[in-house]
């Protein structure tokens, strides 16, 4: 095979400027000589937090060679501010250099085309590898490995401390917490998310009464001062009265026993659920995915399993998960509960007969109720993906921005946590209406009634505030946005989809059970497609697009498997006790196209490619 040619890596540039470094500006000339990893990211992304979490163990281990930089290209408009980024950073404990990329410039130099993208540069300045989604960690460790000792001979490896500085500490009582739970005693269970806690607060929300962890990342279950977590969000009061955890980066659910101060775990097994793992079982034995909130409805505990779009549910009784809602397909679709699709689910609240649901990255309101003998999937407020904003009104008008917590109000109406417009929302299913019930509230992540008044999780501010639930609501001025990315120019007529992907070194296609590949193609508006949309195996794809509609997004879904290569050199296998290690590398695109004469007939998106084979 010929060598592919070198690419210079472009510059690094961003408005927002740098994070983590002390106050010094970055460029790819004070990098030379290490292997630098880009990591294309933003923070409403639970994909991006998955991959923050991939990359830890590398870090750690190749702290003298690599070095790598978070690029920060915002989805939301309120990720786009520098506050918001510097808040993102420390929230999910970051610990080397961020560039803050408001204007996606770096995003557009390097031609990113999702979240989260993973870039490789040699220690020689040039590109040497792009992955886009989850699932890489190990085919850049073996990349690593090699740029290691391919440029210590060379004599252009330059080990050494990073220019990773960290910020200055700053003391609350809590940090970033994400939900709370009032406990039957009248005090609030509050998970104190970046430390690693559940923290037991006063019935006046503020003094202190207890802490349940040890405070560092962990999954260990035992007693209160001893038990660890790994930023817990969601907390649901079980009939028995304990208390389930949704412990987030662990992929797991605890229960906490208020009167005892003891920590257990009811479910997962601290791996990461991917396709084609059991989505139903006993619960110790079947992984799950970033879980992020939980409540109680129809005798199971539901749980909003963001990590792979889907709701899932654990019968107390049977000690067993399932999957009950969602496809693991992104987007809003309604319809019976195994054919619809959500984006991101973080909040749930039950009341009645209805279960409500923060769908975060389509600016939904959602709710589940029965169908017969199962369940049904409906919307209250979005529209998808790509609209947000701040808008009262007519439900089918209204705009959200990211929300993340939904609260049942007396009434029979919702109040939403509407987390990146700082703002507690109020959706009226008598009504129809949606309007606004305070603002100025930073980032917002759940709520919960006590008495005449509801408790705000203001997650930015690092505390609880308590607000009388108004008669009326606040006017705002109605705000509307768009995701602002670059529209591709397509032309009309027939387009050629390509997935680029290419099995990293010293790997294969796993093909033991049939098609190692997958692909999911759909469009907004849908009518964008006239052909080739659906499933099926193969990465390449002939998409035929619909006269007269000029614009719209492409929604691709892509997942591949690959197996470590066990064969030897004279290609019979390494013997029958040989389990090779198997790794599945997926990603969703959402593509803005713009349908014009003169458009490419071709569009490429790569998954995994150019590994280094010059």
């Amino acid at each position: 095979m010929a060598p592919r040619a070198r690419v210079r890596a472009p510059r690094l540039t961003g408005r927002g400027g740098w994070l983590n470094t002390g106050g010094k500006d970055l460029g790819l000339a004070d990098l030379r000589g290490r292997i630098v990893i880009l990591d294309f990211w933003t923070f409403c992304c639970v994909n991006c937090l998955h991959v923050l979490d991939e990359l830890r163990e590398l870090e750690e281990k190749h702290r003298d060679t690599v070095v790598i930089v978070g690029v920060h290209s915002p989805k939301f408009v309120h990720e786009a501010d520098h506050r918001a980024v510097v808040d993102a950073v420390e929230r999910y404990e970051v610990h080397h250099p961020v560039l803050d990329d408001p204007e996606l410039a770096t995003w557009k130099s390097y031609a990113v085309r999702a979240w989260p993208t993973l870039v490789v540069i040699d220690p020689e300045g040039y590109v040497v590898a792009s992955h886009a989604g989850e699932g890489h960690a190990h085919a850049i460790e073996t990349l690593v490995g090699r740029l290691e000792a391919e440029h210590a001979a060379k004599g252009t490896l330059r080990r050494g401390d990073g220019p990773y500085v960290p910020p200055e500490p700053v003391p609350t009582e809590l940090r970033f917490p994400g939900k709370a739970l009032l406990l039957p005693g009248g005090t609030f269970l509050v998970s104190d998310t970046t430390r690693h806690q559940l923290v037991e607060l006063a019935e006046d929300g503020e003094r202190v009464l207890r802490r349940i962890g040890a405070g560092t990342r962990g999954l260990t279950d035992g007693p209160a001062d001893r038990a660890r977590f790994s930023e817990p969000q969601g907390l649901a009061a079980l009939p028995d009265g304990t208390v389930a955890v949704a412990d987030t980066v662990n992929h797991a659910l605890r229960r906490f026993d208020p009167a005892t101060g003891e920590v257990t775990t009811l479910a997962g097994t601290g791996r990461q659920w991917w396709q084609g793992s059991p989505a139903e079982g006993p619960a110790r034995d079947v992984d799950l995915s970033s879980p992020w909130d939980l409540a109680w409805f129809a005798d199971r505990l539901w749980i909003a399993m963001a990590g792979v779009h889907q709701l899932w549910t654990y019968d107390l009784r049977t000690q067993v998960v399932a999957a009950a809602a969602g496809t693991t397909n992104e987007g809003l679709v309604d319809g019976p509960a195994d054919q619809a699709w959500f984006s991101q689910p973080s909040g749930l609240a039950a009341s009645g007969d209805r279960l409500w649901v923060a769908d975060s990255e389509s600016s939904a309101v959602r709710w589940v109720e029965r169908d017969g003998d199962g369940f049904a999937v409906r919307t209250a407020v979005g529209t998808g993906l790509f609209d947000f904003g701040h808008r009262d009104g007519a439900a089918d008008q209204a705009l959200l921005q990211h929300p993340l917590g939904v609260t049942a109000l007396p009434d029979g109406s919702v109040a939403v946590a509407d987390t990146y417009n700082h703002a507690l929302r109020r959706y009226d299913p008598a009504t129809g209406e949606v309007s606004t019930l305070a603002t100025d509230l930073r980032e917002p992540s759940g709520a919960v009634l006590a008495g005449q008044d509801i408790v705000v999780v203001e997650s930015a501010r690092h505390r609880l505030t308590r607000l009388r639930l108004p008669e009326e609501a606040v006017r705002v001025e109605a705000v509307a946005h768009r995701t602002q990315r670059a529209a591709t120019d397509i032309a009309p007529g027939t387009l050629r989809l390509d997935v680029v992907f290419q099995a990293p070194a010293g790997q294969k296609l796993d093909t033991r059970y049939g098609p190692s590949t997958r692909l999911l193609v759909s469009s907004t508006p849908p009518g964008l497609l006239a052909g080739g949309e659906g499933a099926g195996t193969d990465l390449r794809r002939e998409l035929v697009l619909a006269e007269g509609v000029t614009e719209g997004v492409l929604h691709v879904s892509a997942m591949a498997a690959s197996c470590d290569d066990t064969e030897s050199d004279s290609g019979s296998a390494a013997g029958e006790n040989a389990y090779p290690a198997c790794h599945v590398h997926q990603q969703d695109w959402g593509v803005p196209v713009r349908v014009t004469e003169g458009g490419a007939a071709r569009l490429p998106l790569v998954l995994a490619g150019m590994d280094d084979e010059s």
